[in-house]
């Protein structure tokens, strides 16, 4: 049969490897260490949990097979696991500005939810220790079971991460659109104020010109006024002159 080691290594590499081949899309690089960081997680998680069940095994008398004491250490068990889990894929995910960091718990708290109806389904084949080979049909339900909740998961984060990116997309052509239409009015407001100041300036002159002219034309009607007898006078000697 099938143990529980083998069936825990069975879904969660299943699944953490099927997310890690689904996230590299949005996440490059940084995808390539999801698998190792919840296996170090799970890790860490492990010898946390074992420090503490062991001896509620040993000096409590805990059944890790009857009930309550299974439902005891499965759940400190998974306290542990999801501790750590979130951590690891938080560590991650803190690093991108597209996916959310409360996937890593979401994504835990889904994980550790199916295992246990795996395990809680196929708890009459399942003994503490056994052989993979003979218990193939649990081995295969482990592996469909990791291979689903990966995907789903993961195919949920990148199309999240797809409409994320949409929005922004879209937030950023709206604000290149509201920038583009802010220049155009700003632009068409100064040509119109040059425009305006064009036709003040033409006008002034305009209104200058016409006052030196009627100034240079008061001027030659005064010099007309106050030089006009001597004129006259002088044209009538020069007739007398020619008449002698």
């Amino acid at each position: 049969m099938l143990d529980y080691w083998t069936a825990s290594t069975a879904f969660w590499l299943v699944m953490f490897g099927v997310q890690e081949w689904v996230l590299q899309f949005h996440l490059g690089y940084l995808g390539r260490y999801w698998a190792l960081a919840s296996a170090a997680s799970l890790f860490f998680g492990f010898l946390l949990s074992g420090l503490v069940c062991v001896p509620l095994i040993i000096n409590l008398k805990v059944d890790p097979f009857t009930f309550p004491g299974n439902v005891i250490l499965c759940a400190i068990a998974a306290i542990f696991f999801g501790m750590f889990l979130t951590l690891g894929q938080w560590l991650i995910l803190r690093q991108t500005d597209l996916t959310p960091r409360i996937f890593a718990l979401i994504n835990t708290v889904v994980g550790i939810v199916i295992f246990a109806l795996l395990v809680w389904f196929n708890e009459p084949s399942l003994e503490l220790s056994g052989g993979a080979i003979a218990g193939w049909k649990t081995a295969l339900i482990f592996l469909v079971g990791g291979t689903v909740t990966g995907a789903t998961t993961g195919k949920a984060l990148d199309f999240y991460c797809g409409r994320i990116e949409q929005r922004l997309i879209s937030i950023e052509r709206e604000r290149v659109e509201r920038e583009t239409r802010e220049r155009e009015r700003l632009e068409k407001e100064r040509l119109e104020r040059e425009k305006l100041e064009q036709e003040i300036l033409e006008k002034e002159m305009i209104e200058r010109k016409r006052i030196q002219r009627e100034m240079a034309l008061e001027e030659q009607r005064k010099w007309l006024e106050e030089h006009g007898d001597e004129d006259y006078e002088y044209d009538e000697d020069e007739d007398e002159s020619e008449e002698e």
